[in-house]
C-alpha cells in the first residue's frame, strides 16, 4: 500500500491538549471555493503546479450540520491549494454513504476521503476502490477499524479517549450522576465516547439515545429525562447542536444540571463563554478535512503516507472552557473552528 501509484489520471492553543502527535495548522485563505452535500468545490487558481485531480470525499454527515460544514471548510482549502476539483457528499444512511463511495469509483475520482461511523458499510465500496487504484484514507470516524479495512490514513482523534478525557474532568468538577447522551444509534464513535466516560467517571453514568435528525425531540428527552431524575448534574452531549439544545432542556425541566458536549461550533463557542455549557471537547473538523483532501493529494504526487500508514494522526482531543475559549473564539467567527 505504501508504493505510489502512476500520477492521476485526470489531466487547541487550548488546555488539556491529549493527541499523541502535535500538529501546526496554518489558517490558508479561500478563495473561489464553494460546494455543499455532492456539489463540486472548484478552485479558480490551484496554487501547486501538479495536474488536476479529482477528489471525493463522502461523510456520514447531514446537509446544513455545523460539524461537517466545519469539515467540508477544511476540504476546500486544501483542494485550492491542491489544484483539486473537490466533490463533497454526505448521507446519515449507511447504505446512502456507501453508493456515494460507489459514485465516486464510477467517477473515476483520484482519491477518496470517507468516515467510518458504521464500518461494515464500508467493506465492498473499499474493497473495490483498491481494485480500481483509487486510495483511500479516513476520517474523523474508525479509528480502531481503519487497518483492517484496508485505508491508508486516518485523521481524527481516539472516541475512547476523549471520553475517557471528559470522565476524569467530570470527577474534578465533583460531578455526581451523568447523562451521556447518543444522537445516532450504531455510530460507533459515539458509542466509544460514552462508553469511555462511563469507565472513568467514577460517578453513575446512564445512557439517553435520541433522534438527532429532530432538535425538538432531543430538546423534549432529555428535558423528559432530566424531571424523571432530578439526580443528574451533568448532561454530556456528542455534537454542539445537541448541547444547545440541552440548554434549553434544562430549563424546561427546571433543572440544576451542568452541561458538556464534545465538538464545537460558532454558536456553541458564545454558550461556553456565557457558562451556559461547562466545556467542549474540540477534535477540529476542520482539520480533519484539509489533512484528509491534502494527504491524498501527496499520496498521488510523491508517495507521502503520514504515520507510515501504521499510526492515525490525531486531531484531538483538546478541553475548551471558559478560561481558554478566547484563544479559539476568533477561529469559531471565521469558521475554521
Amino acid at each position: 500500500m505504501n508504493t505510489p501509484p502512476p500520477g492521476p489520471a485526470h489531466g487547541r492553543p487550548a488546555h488539556g491538549l491529549m493527541p499523541a502527535a502535535v500538529l501546526v495548522v496554518t489558517c490558508l485563505l479561500i478563495s473561489g471555493c464553494s460546494g455543499s452535500d455532492g456539489t463540486r468545490s472548484e478552485s479558480s487558481a490551484g496554487k501547486a503546479g501538479t495536474p488536476r485531480m479529482k477528489i471525493t470525499l463522502v461523510s456520514h454527515g447531514d446537509r446544513g450540520d455545523t460539524f461537517w460544514d466545519l469539515v467540508r471548510r477544511g476540504a476546500e482549502a486544501a483542494a485550492a491549494k491542491d489544484n483539486v476539483e473537490l466533490t463533497y457528499a454526505g448521507d446519515l444512511d449507511a447504505a446512502g454513504q456507501a453508493e456515494l463511495v460507489r459514485d465516486a469509483i464510477r467517477d473515476k475520482a483520484d482519491g477518496i476521503a470517507l468516515t467510518l461511523a458504521k464500518p461494515e458499510a464500508m467493506k465492498g465500496p473499499i474493497a473495490r476502490a483498491r481494485a480500481a487504484g483509487i486510495p483511500v484514507v479516513a476520517l474523523n470516524s474508525g479509528i480502531d477499524v481503519w487497518k483492517s479495512e484496508g485505508v491508508l490514513e486516518y485523521f481524527g482523534q481516539d472516541e475512547s479517549v476523549a471520553g475517557r478525557a471528559v470522565g476524569d474532568k467530570l470527577d474534578g468538577l465533583k460531578a455526581e450522576h451523568t447523562l451521556c447522551v447518543i444522537h445516532e444509534r450504531g455510530n460507533i464513535a459515539l458509542e466509544a465516547r460514552c462508553a469511555g466516560v462511563k469507565k472513568t467517571f467514577t460517578g453513575r453514568t446512564d445512557m439517553l439515545y435520541v433522534d438527532g435528525t429532530d432538535s425538538k425531540a432531543v430538546t423534549d428527552a432529555i428535558a423528559s429525562r432530566l424531571r424523571q431524575d432530578p439526580s443528574i448534574d451533568e448532561v454530556v452531549t456528542n455534537g454542539a447542536p445537541f448541547a444547545l439544545a440541552a440548554v434549553n432542556s434544562v430549563k424546561q425541566a427546571g433543572s440544576s444540571a451542568h452541561i458538556a458536549t464534545f465538538d464545537l461550533s460558532k454558536d456553541l463557542v458564545k454558550a461556553v463563554r456565557s457558562g451556559d455549557v461547562q466545556f467542549a471537547v474540540d477534535q477540529q473538523p476542520y482539520l480533519q478535512g484539509y489533512l484528509a483532501v491534502d494527504s491524498l493529494w501527496l499520496y498521488r504526487t510523491n508517495g507521502n503516507v503520514s504515520g507510515g500508514g501504521v499510526a492515525p494522526v490525531l486531531t484531538g482531543p483538546a478541553f475548551v472552557t471558559r478560561t481558554n475559549v478566547a484563544t479559539v473564539a476568533k477561529y469559531a467567527a471565521s469558521g475554521t473552528r
